[in-house]
């Protein structure tokens, strides 16, 4: 009997790397970055739990060898991982469009930047409210270009080139002995 396993964490990896090197890149403006962009194409392949692991080990990860994990890390991990289920729901019964990955990807933002924007401060760090509000609007701002940008360049390449490509799924073959009776 042989049986076949298909697995598709290289294109985990690929999908992990590309957000990490982007990340890395020094100087550029915060919070324009790809994770959303990513997640977003993965999610239409890897399901509620995959797409929940992309976005939440992508940051548990990614603070583990830059900054060290904190608070910080518990949070934005389980909003991008909540991001990542919410994508899969979304993208479940909806082409992988840049139409989609947009629409997705401006309210997924606003989500995850009034999620961490306005606890991260103001729970653990004793910030006004207010301060994050208003702190939170230009920061957001920026956020939401580097989504229209990301959905609309990366995530259909991202789908096109690594999800749907078959080459880069693994298959683990044997075989396996059964007792005849």
């Amino acid at each position: 009997m042989k049986i076949e396993l298909t697995t598709g964490w290289l294109k985990f990896a690929i999908g992990w790397i590309v957000v990490f090197l982007f990340r890395l890149i020094p100087f550029r403006p915060p919070n324009f970055e790809p994770m959303l962009a990513t997640i977003m194409p993965f999610s239409k392949r890897f399901g509620l739990l995959g797409s929940f692991l992309f976005g939440f080990l992508g940051i548990v990860l990614f603070d583990a060898v830059t900054s060290g994990w904190g608070v910080w890390t518990a949070v934005t991990a389980i909003a991008y991982g909540t991001l990542g289920a919410g994508s899969c729901l979304f993208f479940k019964n909806r082409e992988a469009t840049v139409r989609n990955f947009l629409s997705f990807g401006i309210v997924g933002t606003i989500f995850y930047d009034a999620v961490t924007g306005l606890t991260i401060g103001p729970i653990f760090q004793g910030q006004p409210f207010m301060v994050a509000l208003t702190g939170q609007i230009p920061f957001t701002l920026m956020h939401l270009l580097g989504t229209v940008v990301f959905a609309t360049l990366l995530s259909p390449a991202l789908y096109r080139w690594v999800v749907q490509n078959e080459s880069f799924d693994l298959s683990l073959a044997g075989r396996v002995a059964v007792a005849k009776k």
